[in-house]
């Protein structure tokens, strides 16, 4: 199993060098993040011995059960990649440095009370739904302005870009509009100068996906199965189980 992980991340790396190389990137300005969804703490490990140090997890009860485990890893950062309902805020702002998937005012509100009473800051990403496809969350791309301007009403979040998953299944050509259209929402963010907001995270790529992201500008790459293999328990674990409208 070690073999394995180690051999699957010596590759990602090396795709991603050749991505950056043929996109006239530096290698040091995509980082690689390891969604953990479902992936056994033996796997995890494994990875952090092989040097890595940046893990995304998707659902909040499984941050919860993984943080304490974790925790003597100190170089170990963790984010926060999956769907965030209001009444899991508290778990998720506890043991993450970055939420990648803030995509309605409702969230970015119940965040900022609960870190008023915390007296803490929270850095977030907005997900925007690039691909305008039903089974995914994230803001529409024409109300991306818009949720970014209120969002950064709230003192206690700071906005540091943006995330989102490109076509699921889809030909490089469509992914790559996905991936296109997120960047042109950062520069027309940018250029309105907002309170609180930096546009410097692009997050975006997956396993299938991230080389075409990271042609495309993404400044954090996602990749699970690539690395651990394929996972424990299906993806329509993780699909959008009729909680679109919970909050």
């Amino acid at each position: 199993m070690g073999h394995l992980v180690e051999e699957n991340l010596k590759t990602v790396r090396q795709q991603m060098e050749l991505a950056c190389q043929s996109s006239g990137r530096k290698v040091e300005d995509v980082k690689l993040l390891l969604a953990t969804k479902t992936v056994p703490i033996e796997k995890l490990q494994i990875a952090i011995q092989a040097g890595e140090t940046l893990f995304g997890e998707n659902k909040a009860q499984e941050l919860r059960g993984k943080f304490p485990l974790m925790q003597q890893y100190k170089q170990v950062e963790w984010h926060f990649i999956g769907h965030l309902q209001t009444n899991k805020v508290k778990d998720v702002v506890k043991n993450v440095t970055l939420i990648h998937s803030v995509d309605r005012l409702k969230l970015g509100e119940a965040l900022h009370n609960h870190l008023v009473k915390e007296n803490k800051t929270m850095d977030i990403l907005v997900q925007i739904n690039t691909s305008y496809e039903e089974s995914k969350f994230g803001a529409p791309p024409e109300s991306a302005l818009e949720l970014v301007e209120q969002l950064s009403q709230f003192e206690t979040l700071n906005i540091k870009g943006l995330m989102t998953i490109g076509k699921l299944d889809a030909t490089n050509d469509e992914t790559r509009h996905c991936f296109r259209l997120l960047r042109s929402i950062q520069t027309q963010i940018k250029e309105k100068k907002f309170p609180r907001v930096e546009m410097d995270i692009l997050s975006m790529g997956m396993s299938g996906d991230f080389k075409v992201a990271i042609e495309e500008g993404a400044t954090i790459i996602r990749a699970g199965t690539r690395v651990f293999g394929p996972r424990y328990l299906p993806d329509e674990y993780y699909r959008n189980e009729n909680i679109r409208h919970e909050d």
